[in-house]
């Protein structure tokens, strides 16, 4: 290859990373609208020729006709222009620069609406419409509904209806034949929806592919991470169990670090669904995880509400809680979560010394609510059931838990 056509290449490649990097900074609100503003600007041409078109056929009326056509050509000067800021999308503070081009849409179009005055008497401007024509002047009414939504475009369109009936003189009957005001109110209210709507759909795609990529990473992390580590500190935990003596402390250190690890891994997903209203119930339950405690859960997310997903991991660190108060210091504990569509089954499990039949029953009726209020109650809040399963003592104990979906 040549030198200047190597040159001509690596320049035509850094003009496209700076224009993917400014794309990329682009703050989303901007991004979701960037195709609406460049569509109006169509009819914002459309108008201009409009307004032209009607100037021809309304010059020969007007009692200063020069002056006129020096507005006329303001007009198609500012329409150039505010088209051109408004639909290039990729200038430093874009909301800021389309903010002062909306500003002056509005000075602009009231201030050739006025001009009528200067150009034409009152039996003209009384019957007919202003200079720059209705049409034209519903730009700026569309520009405030995309920059703010549909109040600030309904507003727009309620100033410059005034405006225009004020100039005109029709504060009378005329005013309720004339369809300027409703025409500019709904101009605003539906591009004022469609912008909001476009906004909308934009955070949801961005957060849509905020959660592949975090789910992506979370999977790619734990594939390597399972192939190499994990493997080696679950084998130094076995074993060293096994040998006893001084590997048990060892045995007992690599198990801490394999949950640390397995933990760190499901918490990749959580951290992407933060602003959500559901979360992974997965992670939040495997955060619970210890040499002592074993979590499995289903291969897929198991998506909930917030507040229910808070409830039920409470109801299970309670549980936890309670096994290692009195299921003895080598009881080990199996928590299992179970997504059948219709309702979420967690247990807790353990192989401690067990629980005399009626224990529990004998604690509610002293007062001692504990168990009653922070594992029985939180399940029943959520229209679930909390059960208590055990063969007595020396069996171990078993929470069921049942809640139904939505």
């Amino acid at each position: 290859m040549r030198t200047g056509d190597r040159w001509t290449g690596e320049r035509v490649t850094a003009d496209r990373r700076t224009a993917d990097r400014r794309t990329a900074d682009l703050n989303p609100s901007d991004a979701a609208t960037a195709p609406l503003w460049r569509a109006v600007q169509a009819f914002r041409l459309v108008t201009l020729l409009y307004a032209i078109g009607q100037q021809v056929a309304s010059v020969q009326y007007y009692q200063n006709q020069r002056l006129s056509w020096v507005f006329i050509a303001l007009m198609a000067v500012w329409s150039g222009a505010s088209a051109l800021l408004l639909s290039h999308w990729h200038v430093t503070n874009v909301a800021r620069v389309r903010m002062w081009v909306v500003i002056g849409d509005h000075i602009v179009v009231i201030g050739l609406i006025c001009a009528t005055r200067l150009v034409a008497d009152y039996d003209w401007y009384h019957g007919h419409q202003t200079l720059p024509t209705t049409m034209w002047a519903a730009n700026a009414v569309i520009s405030a509904a995309i920059l703010r939504g549909p109040i600030l475009g309904i507003a727009s369109g309620v100033l410059i209806s005034i405006v225009i009936i004020t100039v005109r003189d029709q504060w009378g009957q005329d005013v309720w034949a004339d369809a300027t005001m409703p025409v500019l109110v709904s101009v605003g209210l539906a591009l004022g929806l469609a912008a909001n709507t476009a906004r909308r759909a934009q955070e949801q795609l961005q957060r849509a592919v905020r959660l592949t990529a975090a789910a992506e990473e979370r999977e790619r992390l734990a594939r390597e991470v399972h192939d190499g580590v994990l493997q080696v500190l679950s084998y130094i935990k076995r074993r060293g169990g096994e040998i006893g003596g001084p590997t048990e402390e060892l045995a007992q250190r690599a198990g801490e670090q394999e949950v640390a690890l397995r933990v760190l891994i499901s918490e990749q997903g959580v951290r992407a669904d933060e602003g959500g209203t559901e979360v992974d119930l997965r992670p939040l339950l495997t955060a619970h995880a210890t040499p002592t405690v074993s979590v499995s859960t289903p291969g897929e997310p198991v998506r909930i509400g917030r507040w229910a997903a808070t409830e039920i991991v409470a109801a299970v660190a309670t549980a936890l809680s309670n096994v290692g108060l009195h299921a003895g210091p080598d009881a080990k504990t199996y928590v299992l979560l179970e997504d059948t569509g219709e309702e979420l089954i967690v247990s807790v499990r353990d192989d401690g010394v067990g629980i005399e039949s009626g224990r529990l029953e004998q604690a509610e009726a002293e007062g001692r609510m504990g168990v009653s209020r922070s594992i029985v109650g939180r399940i029943a809040s959520l229209g679930g059931t909390a059960e208590l399963l055990t063969e007595g003592s020396g069996e171990g104990v078993e929470w069921e838990f049942r809640v139904p979906r939505g």
